[in-house]
């Protein structure tokens, strides 16, 4: 089922649900911040934040629950002393089976498919957004390697069109991408850090430019925050802790050197390398997720677990490092792994990007903080070569990274910035040039072997790209 327009590059109706308003139409942007309509969608805006805020917190806390009851306390329950080793098996193939059922039986494609690269624009239909829920819930609570970003964005997006059919069931085009786009960046408020990285991901995907930038942005900016203040009073009320992502307790950093921005460039030209090879490893594999959907996609889950399983054994180390987004196992890799051994780096690297390029090829899910991950250990791995220092290593190698996936500068370098606090500002030049290194090896890199395959519907929320 084809996903709903996307929004213009002016876009300002005249009502919450009504007309295009005149000022619109000639393109001045202060005329039409003033014209009426115009604040009739702030203001629905901001009301679409706090009800978007509450499913996309209540979705997370669910998805964190799960993984911590079923991969901690599920095994305890069923008379284990501790968690077997294989234990991954069933529940990674559990989650194939589960997406693979949602994307055959239920209404749209449930998401856009990850391997088709990442873009924001256009929003799932409402009798889509289950389909949407339950294949990234699937894929996120049972161990596939694909962020909550992208499932977050569709369904916010898909509640904001939502809302606007219930006030008024013909409204048009324009009001239902504003609202949408409005509950998109709701949805990610503080998913990232701070309400203005999800901000600038949607931006930048989207390609909105031009005077009327900031007209078209404004409703969603207005969402995010009160997404995040809603995300706050949730964290505090509920008990249930903070799901935003924050990197604790880093050593200072003050000043780069001459040798750390050449390992900068070494790391922007690696990056690109290793992303690549993760895009053909998804489009190689996706034609068979297409012939048998309900039996490869299970085999992927197996491989995935396999590859959990391998680190495991080697290493000593928990399989959740390999298993899931990544987003909750960060923090503690940052914090620790700089006394691993380089040999448990260097596998931690390779399976989780195996695993990486397994997922996007039949589950549901974003790109965000798998890339971050890798990224994070190729840093830490970084932080050995001489001349190197653990906290520029970090951002070179988050910032290499995503970039390398997402293809989005920008967004890339706050990435990989803000998230290192007071020191943000001291590794920035350095992340920097990786990322424009890393953005433009990604460029001038030929297409992955293997072809797109098109059967599935158009896409109707982001992806990996």
């Amino acid at each position: 089922m084809p996903a709903h327009p996307e929004p213009p590059a002016t876009p300002a109706p005249d009502s919450a649900a009504g007309h295009p308003a005149n000022p619109a139409q000639t393109g001045d942007p202060l005329a039409v911040i003033r014209s009426r309509g115009y604040l009739r969608v702030l203001l629905l805006a901001g009301l679409i934040g706090v009800p978007v805020s509450v499913v996309s917190y209540g979705f997370l806390a669910l998805v964190s629950w799960l993984q911590g009851y079923l991969f901690t306390e599920l095994p305890a329950a069923l008379g284990f002393d501790s968690v077997p080793v294989w234990w991954p098996l069933p529940l990674v193939a559990l989650s194939g089976l589960l997406v693979a059922l949602c994307i055959r039986f239920l209404p749209g494609t449930s998401g856009h498919p990850p391997s088709e690269g990442f873009a924001a624009g256009g929003f799932p239909r409402p009798p889509e957004l289950p389909g949407v829920a339950l294949a990234a819930l699937a894929t996120l609570a049972l161990g596939a390697v694909l962020g909550p970003e992208a499932p977050l964005i569709a369904l916010g997006g898909g509640l904001g069109a939502l809302a606007v059919l219930l006030i008024k069931k013909d409204s048009p085009p324009t009001a239902l991408a504003v609202i949408a786009s409005a509950g998109s960046f709701a949805a990610v408020s503080t998913l990232l850090g701070s309400p203005l990285l999800g901000a600038f991901l949607l931006m930048e995907a989207s390609g909105l430019g031009g005077a009327m930038l900031g007209v078209g942005l404004l409703p969603g900016l207005l969402a995010a925050g009160i997404g995040s203040l809603v995300f706050v009073g949730l964290d505090s009320w509920t008990g249930l802790g903070t799901f935003s992502l924050a990197i604790p307790d880093l050593p200072a950093f003050s000043t780069p050197t001459l040798a750390m921005f050449l390992w900068a460039l070494v790391l922007g030209v690696a990056c690109p390398l290793l992303a690549w090879g993760i895009k053909a490893l998804a489009r190689v594999v996706r034609p068979a997720v297409h012939a048998q959907r309900l039996l490869v996609t299970p085999v992927l889950g197996l491989l995935i677990a396999g590859l959990a399983i391998w680190f495991a054994v080697v290493t000593g180390e928990d399989t959740g490092q390999v298993l899931f987004s990544g987003q909750t196992t960060l923090p503690a890799l940052i914090s620790n792994g700089a006394s691993w051994p380089i040999g448990a780096l260097g596998l931690l690297a390779l399976c989780k990007a195996l695993a990486y390029g397994l997922s996007p090829s039949a589950f549901r899910g974003g790109p965000v903080f798998p890339a971050m991950f890798i990224g994070a250990a190729l840093g830490i791995m970084a932080s050995h070569l001489p001349g190197m220092a653990l906290v520029p290593a970090l951002g070179v190698g988050i910032g290499a990274m995503c970039v390398s996936m997402l293809r989005l500068p920008l967004t890339s370098v706050l990435l990989a910035t803000v998230l290192l606090t007071s020191d943000a500002y001291a590794v920035m030049p350095l992340v920097i040039v990786a990322v424009v290194v890393a953005h433009v090896i990604t460029g001038r890199l030929p297409e992955p072997p293997g072809r797109w395959l098109r059967r599935d519907p158009a896409p109707t929320a982001p992806g990996l790209g």
